[in-house]
């Protein structure tokens, strides 16, 4: 998602310079502002995401012992509700409650899983935080590969000039994670990578659209 993201966000940023008509040295200064503040600002949030979720586990972690410590029936008989709904009865119920209340961490789990729905294997919040920005970086920087590519360009040409080659660079970036992601998550590839570029596409046209309507109304150049 923060590789999408980076995408998207930096190639707004191309286009709307591009569209007002801002020079190439305008777009690296813009586009690498923003590829560092936007990640670290998503890495941020997703640190403090994952973070938040573990501490959630943790506190109803802490209600569910000490449930179990003062009315161990009440949870027992929560046990039997909840596999009597998956379809268990008689001695295999019974044998099922006995087995999961006689070890108190698999208890507690029982109930954060089967109550109320938690994951109790999550990402580090570092990890999380990191993956997220670097996968942000990666994806954000093809924006700006023409621009890096050709520094002698840079302090000549208007963004307009560079500009087709990254909205070509961006385009195959985005039609090439959107099949990744639609593979993995078992959906047709191409759908995904179509959707992807769809997307990414329609914020960069919007981006270009007002980047050229402000130049028109107010002459920026």
């Amino acid at each position: 998602m923060g590789g999408i993201d980076g995408g998207v966000t930096t190639f707004a940023i191309v286009a709307g310079a591009a569209g007002g008509g801002f020079s190439a040295m305008v777009v690296v200064i813009l586009g690498f502002a923003n590829l560092f503040a936007d990640g670290f600002s998503m890495a941020v949030s997703n640190y403090q995401s994952a973070k938040s979720q573990r501490q959630m586990v943790e506190k109803i972690r802490r209600i569910e012992q000490q449930h179990i410590r003062l009315v161990p029936d009440g949870e027992r008989e929560e046990i039997r509700q909840i596999y009597r709904g998956k379809g268990f009865a008689g001695a295999t119920l019974e044998a099922i409650v006995d087995t999961i209340a006689s070890d108190e961490e698999l208890w507690v789990n029982t109930m954060l899983t089967e109550e109320h729905g938690m994951q109790l294997r999550m990402p580090s919040p570092l990890r999380a935080a990191l993956v997220t920005f670097f996968a942000f970086l990666a994806i954000g920087l093809i924006p700006l590969t023409p621009y890096i590519a050709f520094p002698y360009l840079v302090s000549e040409l208007s963004s307009s000039a560079l500009f087709p080659l990254s909205a070509a660079a961006t385009g195959v970036a985005f039609l090439l994670i959107g099949c990744i992601k639609g593979h993995y998550l078992e959906r047709a590839a191409l759908r995904g990578g179509l959707e992807t570029l769809i997307m990414g596409g329609a914020a960069a046209l919007l981006a270009y659209v007002v980047g050229a309507w402000l130049r028109a109304s107010f002459g920026a150049a």
